[in-house]
């Protein structure tokens, strides 16, 4: 009888239990389930870097009966309209082309918010405090997201640094990512963001983090990913689109949640900050103000 819950759930679950052949298996598994509706057990394997005997093993660990009965849950959610995220970007983008008379955006709506809906489904509320409590704690916290992560680490940290003075922002700019991790060290927290595809200068800056003893926090897409395997916490997020680019959607979704648990968490120390922040922001006129008028008399 084929397994009940979701492949996704069965491998995080076993994950760990399995031999390390069958985890490279199932860890591309659990990052490309939905190629599986388009690809040959064969194809799958060799993309995976595994036998297909390895594949029918896996299959049978997580308690279904062949290959084809894992690879069935993902054709049925092709079948319905699922979104195919791990497929190449050419080909994504040239799918949308050809599928004329379908209303793209509106399906990208619908996407989006399930992306938003998904923070609070994959993640309890007392692990979004853990994390947040871990930030106010810190003697620093660096944030750390390359490529299109980067745009969401930004906007964690600038406003993250009105709440709290203790952030710093993690960027390659001239070269210098490896001479920044090398300052990270104990008492201080890595806060990483990345989906797949995983960028590598993150996951080996999550690798020399922990080494040096700091404590990382990592957002991510799976449960399984580089970076949330070497972290002390996770905290997931879903990219589906129906477009080439993986939605970061949830990923700000998921940030705003955090940045909300640190506001309410943080005391008079945010108070205090927050106070003087606005301050700064005011004395140098950061926003613009319409200009005042004087009735004549």
């Amino acid at each position: 009888m084929p397994a009940k819950d979701p492949v996704e759930t069965l491998i995080e679950r076993e994950f760990d239990a399995l031999s390390p052949e069958l985890q490279r298996a199932a860890r591309w598994v659990r990052s490309n389930g939905p190629v599986l509706a388009v690809r040959s057990m064969r194809t799958a394997a060799s993309q995976a870097g595994v036998s297909p005997a390895t594949m029918t093993r896996l299959a049978r660990r997580l308690g279904f009966d062949s290959f084809g009965a894992l690879r069935e849950p993902y054709v049925s959610r092709v079948a319905g309209g699922a979104a195919l995220p791990a497929l190449p970007f050419v080909r994504r983008a040239r799918a949308l082309q050809q599928r004329p008379g379908t209303d793209p955006l509106a399906q990208l709506g619908v996407l989006q918010a399930n992306n938003v809906a998904a923070v609070l489904r994959r993640n309890s509320a007392a692990a979004i405090e853990r994390a947040a409590e871990r930030l106010l704690r810190a003697e620093r916290v660096h944030f750390l997201g390359l490529r299109v992560c980067h745009g969401v680490a930004f906007q964690l940290h600038y406003a993250y640094g009105l709440l709290c003075a203790n952030g710093a922002l993690i960027t390659d700019l001239g070269g210098t990512l490896a001479d920044q991790v090398a300052q990270i060290g104990r008492g201080h927290v890595l806060l990483a963001i990345s989906q797949s595809p995983y960028t590598r200068a993150t996951v080996e800056s999550v690798r020399q983090a922990r080494r040096q003893g700091a404590t990382v926090i990592a957002l991510t897409d799976n449960a399984l990913s580089p970076i949330a395997r070497d972290a002390d916490h996770s905290l997931l997020f879903d990219t589906a689109s129906n477009s080439f680019f993986h939605s970061t959607t949830g990923a700000l979704a998921l940030v705003e949640c955090v940045l909300a648990v640190v506001s309410a968490r943080g005391g008079a120390a945010v108070l205090r900050r927050l106070r003087e922040r606005q301050q700064q922001l005011r004395a140098s006129r950061a926003y613009w103000e319409a200009p005042r008028t004087t009735n004549a008399s």
